[in-house]
């Protein structure tokens, strides 16, 4: 078996789409199409990012001798996030360190499609930090955050953000910025259930949003926060404010309650 018929049949033992197989290494679909169909070779960087994903030598991969459902299902490796793919940073010319990417939410909506593709990353706003609790030797990322989900985080604040390489160490009640095939950059607390379901829970600090689970197949990045920096000064996102809000609209809610009942009656 050639590597156009191993890739192909890698990716529908595992029940994925071209698109789905090329989210989780960070191509684009055309380009797994192309593989499929024998009318490209991958380089080797793409070669490592399906080996890893795949759990699979290159030298299987290229040769087909893979048997049976090798390469199906979720093992160890993947729950902790280390066969997905490999990780798009921007190295400074000058020192050969990585520099700290800043994505911002006009380019958020575009993270899901180039968080693989170096082009995209080196793109985005570069800089460092040269703060003694932030260390040199691991890979940052700054997120704005939008919305209230999070408060008293504001909408608008950048967090400063650690790149977890072992994903089944996220702890539970901690912070963190999430990439997901479904939903995108988000930022939540965590509830860690990967030993017992392959999930994590995605928690909101403001109760109106309802936590949900994300299987680890769907995750795509995890990024532990460490930092906030906001701009926002104001007093609207406050707690007192939100609480006052939050009972006026428990009252109106149990007033409609009433009502219905009395007019039921």
């Amino acid at each position: 078996m050639k590597l156009d018929k191993t890739l192909k049949s890698m990716r529908k033992l595992n029940n994925w789409t071209q698109q789905q197989l090329a989210d989780r290494v960070g191509l684009k679909r055309s380009v797994i199409g192309a593989y499929e169909e024998g009318r490209a070779e991958p380089k080797i960087e793409s070669l490592l990012a399906f080996s890893r994903l795949f759990n699979v030598s290159i030298d299987d991969l290229l040769s087909g001798q893979i048997e049976g459902e090798q390469f199906s299902g979720v093992n160890t490796d993947r729950l902790a996030g280390k066969k997905l793919r490999i990780l798009a940073v921007p190295i400074d010319p000058k020192t050969n360190k990585e520099r700290v990417s800043l994505v911002p939410v006009k380019a958020a909506a575009g993270y899901l499609g180039g968080y693989g593709d170096i082009d995209f990353i080196e793109a985005l706003p570069q800089f460092s930090l040269p703060m003694p609790e932030i260390s040199s030797e691991e890979t940052r990322r700054v997120f704005q955050i939008q919305g209230d989900s999070m408060l008293p985080f504001l909408p608008g604040s950048y967090l400063i953000s650690r790149y977890m390489q072992d994903w089944s160490s996220v702890k539970t009640g901690e912070l963190y910025v999430f990439l997901t095939q479904d939903h995108g950059v988000v930022f939540k607390r965590a509830k860690n259930c990967i030993i017992e379901t392959g999930e994590i829970e995605l928690i909101s600090d403001n109760t109106t949003y309802k936590p949900y689970r994300v299987h680890v197949e769907d995750l795509l990045e995890i990024w532990k926060v460490e930092g906030n920096i906001q701009f926002d000064l104001s007093n609207r996102y406050t707690n007192d404010n939100v609480a006052n809000k939050l009972d006026t609209l428990k009252q109106e809610v149990r007033a409609l309650r009433s009502a219905l009942e009395k007019n039921v009656a």
